[in-house]
């Protein structure tokens, strides 16, 4: 699976926030790229914009790269590989497995290197 990922970073921020009031869920589930019930509250993924209109701190942005490979959810190593090799430079990431890809979320301020950091763990597991 790593030789065949294609990192694709997305010029789009996100933030993770979470709440308990039911009216601001309803309001967040509709433009909400993710949302997990927990026991907590709900937690979302939206876009800082949208965070921000719902009066969400947003002191830590996130940019998501997406790997373009179809990663069955019965695959094993591809998560661990990718953290393994953003730990390694110090690149903090939210891993988030959808049907169809996997979706790696990092500080915007590293998000150029981590994408560079994904492109040379393709290159090396393609040889």
């Amino acid at each position: 699976m790593l030789s065949a990922m294609t990192p694709v970073l997305s010029e789009d921020e996100f933030v993770f926030c979470t709440t308990t009031d039911e009216d601001i869920i309803r309001r967040a589930a509709i433009d909400a790229l993710a949302s997990f019930r927990e026991h907590e509250g709900v937690s979302f993924i939206l876009s800082k914009s949208r965070a921000s209109e719902l009066g969400f701190k947003c002191d830590t942005p996130m940019r998501r790269i997406v790997l373009e490979v179809f990663s069955s959810l019965e695959g094993v190593g591809l998560t661990a590989a990718v953290a393994t090799a953003l730990a390694a430079h110090s690149i903090p990431c939210n891993m988030v497995a959808a049907y169809h890809h996997d979706h790696v979320f990092v500080p915007t301020a590293v998000a150029e290197v981590a994408l560079e950091i994904l492109q040379k763990l393709q290159e090396e597991s393609s040889r």
